[in-house]
This record gives C-alpha cells, structure tokens and sequence, in this order.
C-alpha cells in the first residue's frame, strides 16, 4: 500500500517529527488540527504502523516511524529541490552565504562544499563559524546563520533538519607497544589514558562515556581537547588512545586498534530555519552534499 502515499502525507509526517504535536504541526502546515489527526489516521492504515504515540511530553515516533523518517526527509528534500520553469542558476547569484559547523563538519563537508561554490556559484562569498550551541538558535532564527553542519543530537528545536549520512568512531593512537594484532577487549582498551573531544565546553565527560559504563568498563579520561585535529595530535605525541570518526582517518603517526566492541556512530545532518524551506541555494547546497555521500 505504500504507492497511496502522496506528498502532503509525506509533508504531515515531517511537521510532526519536527514539532511532535498536532497541534504546532496543524500550525505550521496552516491546515486545521482535525486535518492533520485526520491525515495520521490515513497514513497509520497505509503503512500499518501507529507510527506517532501521545505520551506526556507531546507525540513521539514509533521505532518504525524513527527507521523511516530519514527517506521521508530525503524524498522531500529532492521534491523541494526541484527547479521551476524559470530555472536556477548557481552562476548568477550574488550572496553572503553564513555556514556554521562543528570541527568535523567544517573538515569532511564545508571544505569540498566551498570549492563547489567557487566552481558553480563564484559571486557567493562564504562565511564560516564555529558551533556556539549558546546563541545558536537565536542566531539561526534571526537569519545570521544560513545553515548548520552538526549531528542530530545538536539540532536546535525548531529547525529543518536533513540527515546526511552516519558516521562511526574508529580507536586510534601511537602507542606502538599495544598490541594490534587481535580484538582488543573494553576491559584491555580501558587500562589505557583517553584523549577526548569536547567542542565548546571543556568537559572530562565525551559522548561515549556512558556506554563505557553501560558495557561495565568505565574509561579514564586524561585530556580533553577542542577539536578532533587537536585530540588527533594529542594522541601522536603521547601513549594514550583515543575514538576519531572514521572519515578524519588514516592520519600520519596514528594508528588504528581493532576493538572486540565499538561504541555506537551518530547522524550528520544539515539543519537550517523553516524560512530557508524554499530557499533555492541551501536545496542546491544540500543536494551537493547528499549526493557525494550517497555514491
């Protein structure tokens, strides 16, 4: 039954993943709360699943509502990206265009991204931020930020987000003593320093530490660097270990150790404010990212 789908369906799933309430979705899609409780209804018997379930904090997706909302996202993100009749032209824009990214962002997307702009849209000049979650959605909802490269558990509420592509953590370090052999086991790999990455706040707590503890091997955490370029260095000159995503690897001096378990990878996604929903730079934008990850 998934071919009696149509795109205002598709469009009533988006609103209510972004705003999990019928009521802010009815809102935001300017139809009436009936339509959209209406318009669920539908789309429960079409795919067969409750997909959305009301709980204290609004309505929250179902684990098979959660496994598809990255297709729905992209088939709307390629519908919007559709060009009209009058045609875009990358060439004939003229623009300042605000990227704000974390470390990682800036290194695998934002760099290819700029010499695309540079090849098709030479008259847009670029700038480039780091992330300051601080002022983030203030600046984003006063449209001093275009779009963001960042992971979906830093999308600011309120926004557009498009998911990318995932990316898992590979263990690296210089210490040449450490066997490399075998599968290291958490309990092996723990009796090592760590070097983590923590952007913004300088914190001794990285985003794997609870799973550490969760698998029962606490880690010790030695240093906690800004960025991944200065945990990468850290690590070079030193006998600690440390996680680094795997698209920031090889690099010289580092070495990967093969793990018996990994701790779990994360979404990339593009976010940008509802306004830029039509924004005929930011598809094309998109659309050029989505592409070099998807082939």
């Amino acid at each position: 039954m998934i071919n009696k789908l149509e795109i205002h369906h598709l469009r009533t799933l988006s609103a209510l993943y972004q705003f999990g309430s019928i009521s802010t979705a009815a809102e935001h899609l300017s139809v009436s709360q009936q339509a959209i409780s209406l318009q669920l209804k539908k789309i429960r018997t079409i795919l067969g699943d409750q997909l959305f379930v009301r709980t204290g904090h609004g309505m929250i997706p179902t684990p098979y509502a959660k496994d598809i909302e990255q297709h729905i996202e992209k088939i709307l993100t390629h519908i919007n990206s559709i060009p009209l009749s009058n045609t875009f032209s990358p060439q004939e824009i003229t623009r300042t265009l605000v990227i704000c990214a974390t470390d990682y962002t800036q290194e695998v997307i934002v760099t290819d991204l700029i010499r695309e702009l540079r090849q098709f849209a030479p008259k847009v000049k670029v700038i480039v931020t780091n992330i300051e979650h601080a002022n983030l959605t203030q600046k984003i909802h006063q449209g001093s930020i275009d779009i963001v490269f960042t992971t979906s558990a830093y999308v600011p509420e309120g926004l557009i987000s498009t998911p990318l592509f995932i990316e898992k953590y590979l263990c690296v370090t210089a210490n040449k003593t450490i066997e490399r052999t075998h599968d290291l086991s958490l309990q092996q790999l723990t009796k090592h320093d760590f070097v983590i990455t923590s952007p913004g706040v300088g914190s001794f707590i990285g985003s794997a530490d609870t799973w550490f503890e969760q698998q029962g091997f606490p880690r010790q955490v030695a240093v906690s660097a800004p960025s991944f370029h200065m945990a990468k260095e850290t690590i070079k000159h030193s006998n600690m270990v440390g996680f680094i995503p795997s698209r920031l690897l090889p690099y010289e001096g580092l070495f990967e150790l093969p793990l018996e378990k990994y701790p779990p990878g994360y979404q990339v996604v593009a976010a940008y404010h509802p306004s830029a929903k039509h924004d005929l730079l930011i598809s094309w934008l998109l659309d050029s990212v989505q592409k070099k990850f998807t082939h």
